[in-house]
Formats: structure tokens, sequence, C-alpha cells
């Protein structure tokens, strides 16, 4: 007879140690939470109750859980077809970004609203703003080069009450910017984040969703329905991850006295050493590589300012009271 029982990791160990998500979930306390999520509730091939992470609708409502119970949102939704990140995920990248302020603060995590996070491409999910104003009582400033994703992240800000005063959600209008129109004249920022966009072009990304369905699904399904979804602008651009951060780096030297500290995720490895060139290129000090693992995957966030070690003690001293 087939042994179809699996043993489980008790702790995610590598996830952050601080990552709430660090544990498998507790399914009956995250419907309890969000009752919404039962129906999508089953056991799967192990005999444990699970969800079809193949399913669209199974992993909103998880993440609506995940948010309800974690992080006290009441009221979160997006529109049909755009991203539902992981939110384990999400949460490295802020508590490792914590981490890599600490740094410059004698180990202690600045935290407050005073402490300003942009957050490049905050999409219609508005997840990173959730997580950090929640973590560390941080304030957000989430840009996006698409309307329909500023709308539906400014309607979760607006429909629950703890993001009104520390998210402001602002159009970039110029879709090869980053900061430009979006940091404003005499405005500073503790540290900017971002997730790029990871593919080159609209049929690289097709070809990984189909990848990631078949290995959910273990069927070779030409449909192609995005679990966790995703427009054009948040899955790819032209010149893919590298392009963008390099772009992005670029940008960044004009704003180096409004900005600690900038950061990025960068998934690929072969990325890496273009983009450490960059950064060499232009001066960067104090550049990091943070290595971050979900699952199976891992990843990387890219760190970076243009202080010098007296002007960020200056920025600390003024700032991070």
């Amino acid at each position: 007879m087939p042994n179809n029982s699996k043993k489980h990791e008790v702790i995610k160990t590598r996830l952050h140690p601080r990552n709430k998500h660090n544990t498998r979930y507790n399914l009956k306390e995250l419907i309890n939470s969000y009752p919404a999520l039962s129906p999508f509730v089953k056991l799967n091939k192990y005999k444990d109750e699970s969800i079809d992470f193949s399913d669209a609708h199974a992993v909103k409502a998880l993440n609506s859980a995940l948010l309800k119970q974690f992080y006290d949102i009441e009221n979160w939704d997006i529109p049909k077809g755009y991203l539902c990140p992981p939110i384990p995920g999400r949460a490295d990248y802020i508590h490792h970004i914590a981490d890599a302020l600490a740094n410059k603060n004698k180990g202690r995590i600045p935290k407050g609203a005073n402490i300003k996070c942009l957050d490049v491409g905050v999409g219609a999910n508005c997840v990173y703003p959730i997580i950090g104003t929640s973590e560390y009582g941080w304030s957000f400033i989430g840009s996006d080069i698409d309307p329909i994703s500023v709308e539906a992240a400014s309607k979760i800000v607006k429909n629950n009450k703890k993001l009104k005063q520390r998210v402001s959600i602002r159009l970039q209008e110029h879709k090869k910017d980053f900061f430009y129109e979006v940091i404003s004249k005499e405005e500073k920022v503790d540290i900017t984040i971002c997730n790029p966009p990871f593919h080159a072009s609209a049929e690289e990304a097709i070809t990984s969703t189909k990848r990631k369905l078949n290995n959910l699904t273990h069927k070779k399904d030409k449909t192609i329905i995005r679990n966790f979804g995703g427009t054009n602008a948040e899955l790819w651009c032209d010149g893919g991850e590298r392009k963008f951060v390099l772009d992005m780096i670029r940008e960044s030297k004009k704003f180096s006295k409004s900005v600690f500290m900038f950061s990025t995720l960068l998934s690929k490895q072969s990325n890496i050493k273009a983009v450490q060139m960059a950064l060499k290129e232009a001066d960067a000090r104090g550049v990091k590589t943070i290595p971050m693992g979900q699952g199976n995957k891992s990843s990387r966030i890219i760190v970076w300012s243009f202080l010098s070690a007296n002007e960020q003690l200056s920025w600390v001293s003024e700032r991070w009271k």
C-alpha cells in the first residue's frame, strides 16, 4: 500500500525569524478570521487540509485571511487578473530591510510614522505598505504606473482605518521614471523597496506561468490562468529585471541626498554581476546583497546608498529619534 503521508517542516527555516508565517498555516484559525476561506480548504493527496494553489480564487481567499488575521486588514480586494502575491515572501523583504536600517542605528530597528518607505510599483494589492505599517509603524508612499493599480491600492488604504494616516498612493505618470514626480523636492525617504517585473517579454511570462501551473497540477494545461494573477506591467518589461534595476540605479543617484537607503529585489542570479558593476560605476556606498529564500525559491535583496558616513549619522540623529 502506498504511503501518502508527508513529513512537514515545523519551522520554515528559510524565512526570516520574525516572519509571522514561518510555520505552517493554521487553516482553522484562518477560517475563524475569514470564513470565506472555508469552501476552498480540502484534503490533499497527503490527507492534509490545504487549498488548491492553482486556483486563483483560493489563493485570493487565503491572502485575505492572512491579511485579516496577522495584519488586521478588514477590507482587502484586488481587480480581476491583478497580482495576488505570496504574503510570506513579502513579509520577509520588510523584515530584512528593517534589519538593514537597524545596522545603521546601533542594532535598533527604527520604528514609527517618521520612518518613510517608498514602494516602487506598489501594485493593486498594497501588501508591502500593509506589512510595514503593521510590523514597524512606518509611513509609506506607494507608487505605480498603472492607474487601475493606483485606484485599487487607494481603495484598500481608504477602507482600512489603520492605513489612512500612514499610506499615500501616487501615480507615476512617466513610465520610465522611478523617483521623479513621486518624491517631492523637500521630501526625505528613509528606504525604498521594489519588486521588479521579472520577465523581458509577454511570451516569457506566459511560458513561466505554464511551467508553474504544470508543477502545481502535474498536468499539461494550455489554458493560461495565473494563480497569483499579474498584469503585463507587473510581470514583464522591455529588458526584464536587469534593465529595470540598472535604470533604477542610474536614477537613484539623482536622489542621493533625498533617500537614506535604496533597495530592490533581484530574483535572477545571473543579474547580480551587472547590478554590482552598475553600483560601482555610480559610486554607491554600503552596497550589500542580502540572501532571501522561500520554499525552493532563492532570491536576494540589493541595498545601497550615496550618503557618506557622516551624512548617515546626521540623518539618523535628526530623523530616527
